[in-house]
């Protein structure tokens, strides 16, 4: 009703002098609904979901060899073993490297979970990486499942590397806007740094190697269910045999 409204200037005001007193920017106004997590974006109220492409692991994988003065840039990210710390320049660093291919087949864009005044430039490979752990690596015993390999968090620059026929790329890997759109892949080939787990110190035998997208879940998806790949590993000392990648909860 007119005469209950406390902003109306023309209700019923009695005795008060200043009935005529209409504060605008006082207005109550309706708080903004809270969304869960920085990065997401909803799209008909969809979610995006991360699919991590096992057979891009199982056909690219090898083993290298580097010198410790080729991988200061990835110490200083943490990508190595902690026996890399006391490693001299000519000490040979052994990396087990295998290509990553993420898919978004959601229906919303995959937005960094760090807002943009957040994200970390890093000098060595100029540009800024907009996630903390997009990614999880750990090798384990094919028995026991336990950790052999220190696994690292792999923190990403995100951006649409390919789409399927009909979607488009929206994102790339700039300082301004970062992310992955429904539809479209974001690659990680083999040669990269810290595209790897440091295998220096662990011996020959049968592992597995597992893969984790978005793994502390800080990005809401619509399915957390295919978010990890596991392959097969025979690592004979000089090589690694990779096999039967595949999808698991």
């Amino acid at each position: 009703m007119v005469g209950d409204d406390p902003y109306n200037p023309y209700k019923r005001h009695g005795y008060d002098p200043y009935y005529n007193y209409f504060d605008t920017y006082r207005r109550p106004r309706p708080e903004a609904q809270a969304r869960p997590g920085y990065g997401t974006r909803y799209h008909q109220n969809g979610l995006p979901d991360l699919v991590p492409d096992p057979y891009y692991i199982q056909i690219a994988s090898y083993v290298q060899r580097s010198p410790m003065y080729n991988l200061r840039c990835a110490a200083e990210e943490n990508c190595l073993a902690s026996s890399a710390r006391y490693a001299a320049d000519y000490d040979t660093r052994v990396l087990l490297r295998f290509t990553q291919r993420v898919k978004n087949q959601g229906t919303a864009d995959f937005l960094p979970s760090r807002p943009r005044y957040a994200w970390e430039w890093h000098s060595c490979h100029n540009h800024f990486h907009s996630m903390d752990e997009f990614s999880l690596y750990e090798l384990l015993d094919a028995r026991s499942h336990s950790h052999v390999a220190e696994g690292h968090k792999a923190s990403f620059c995100l951006e649409d590397t390919s789409c399927d026929p009909g979607y488009y790329r929206r994102y790339a890997c700039t300082s301004h806007t970062q992310g992955l759109s429904p539809g479209c892949y974001d690659t990680y080939s083999a040669d990269i740094d810290c595209q790897w787990i440091d295998i220096t110190d662990v011996s020959p035998g049968k592992y597995i190697l597992k893969v984790t997208v978005n793994p502390r879940q800080q990005v809401p998806e619509s399915n957390y269910n295919n978010n990890v790949a596991r392959c097969d590993v025979h690592y004979t000392g000089n090589a690694a045999h990779i096999s039967g990648c595949s999808l698991t909860g």
